[in-house]
């Protein structure tokens, strides 16, 4: 009996830890901080509200640009032959050519493209009878066309960037991103390679592109700085609601060093890094993210609204937006109750 007795609290202890986990840390601290603010000043805590739930990532029929195959007979395939397109073809036609994931197929189809077009500009056209010549015409038209279809594809196909949205996340805890550094750096080379596709100097290289991509898959980034910033703005949204009402009624200095305590060891020791450290990463990560859909010549629009409504760094009524202004109305509140009380002066 004794012995079911301890498995019991333990598993409980082990759903109440489980619990925690998927709160975080971050939330647990900022609810700390309403808990202790609101002791200072003599008044009931807000009761933490939980965030919405970050939005759904457009579905692939919304994101996805739907792109006919060119199909050209084995003949036809074969009279281009000089130009180089037959391994390249038939590698692309075969059973692992036919699975592979989005970023290779953007590689064949860069590749296929810049042998068409050097082809076309070289004298191996000018040996071509005129229906082959014609057909090397039309189809390095319809591959250049297709391109900048393609590359947007590429990314937006990826289970690593659908992955990097998922709405399963947790909030980054009060630390952020250990290293944003390798993970801007993916950013970085996909915006490259999308404005260097139609540029015959620049090459794309499958293995860095791949590693990129399995560096997005390590972390949903996006996901979790939108989920601790939606979190963030919850919070602030509630404790700046318990400052102004306090002010309001007058605020309750009687507890003044209770509150110079609150105002150093829990806001600027503890609170206040947490929220700098989620606004420099949160500013970097955004950023990168409009950079990149600004390199692609084509969008759908679906993702265009939803990279604006949620992760834009200029729209209005993003959650970045919000964060700003509660964040801006906090300190001003602050500001309010140390003048009323006194906490600037000394003990």
């Amino acid at each position: 009996m004794w012995h079911k007795a301890t498995r019991l609290v333990t598993l409980l202890a082990g759903l109440l830890l489980a619990g925690c986990d998927r709160q975080g840390a971050s939330d647990a601290l900022l609810v700390d901080y309403q808990r202790r603010l609101a002791e200072a000043l003599a008044t009931a805590p807000p009761s933490p509200a939980s965030p919405d739930n970050i939005p759904a990532f457009p579905a692939p029929d919304e994101r996805l640009f739907e792109i006919p195959e060119t199909r050209e007979g084995l003949l036809a395939v074969h009279a281009l032959r000089r130009c180089h397109i037959t391994t390249l073809v038939a590698q692309r036609n075969s059973a692992l050519g036919r699975v592979a994931p989005p970023s290779q197929r953007w590689h064949y189809e860069l590749e296929l493209w810049r042998r068409l077009a050097a082809c076309r500009d070289s004298e191996v056209a000018e040996a071509l009878d005129e229906p082959d010549r014609a057909r090397l015409e039309r189809l390095a038209a319809i591959k250049g066309e297709q391109l900048a279809r393609v590359s947007w594809n590429a990314l937006l196909g990826s289970s690593e960037w659908v992955g990097n949205f998922s709405r399963a996340s947790r909030p980054l805890t009060p630390r952020g991103v250990d290293d944003l550094a390798p993970y801007l750096a993916a950013l970085d080379y996909l915006e490259t390679a999308t404005r260097n596709q139609f540029n015959p100097d620049w090459r794309l290289d499958t293995a860095i592109l791949e590693g990129h991509l399995q560096t997005l898959q390590e972390s949903p980034l996006s996901a979790r700085l939108l989920r601790t910033l939606m979190l963030a703005n919850q919070r602030l949204a509630e404790t700046n609601a318990l400052l102004a009402t306090r002010l309001r009624q007058g605020a309750a200095c009687e507890r003044r060093e209770t509150l110079r305590r609150v105002d150093e060891e829990q806001l600027t020791a503890r609170v206040r890094p947490f929220l700098a450290t989620l606004a420099t990463q949160a500013e970097a990560w955004f950023g990168a993210l409009g950079r990149l859909y600004d390199a692609h010549e084509v969008a759908r629009a679906p993702i265009r609204d939803y990279h604006r409504r949620w992760f834009s760094l200029e729209a209005p009524a993003t959650p970045w937006a919000e964060f700003q202004a509660a964040l801006a109305h906090h300190r001003a509140l602050w500001a309010r109750l140390r003048e009323a009380c006194g906490l600037d002066q000394g003990a």
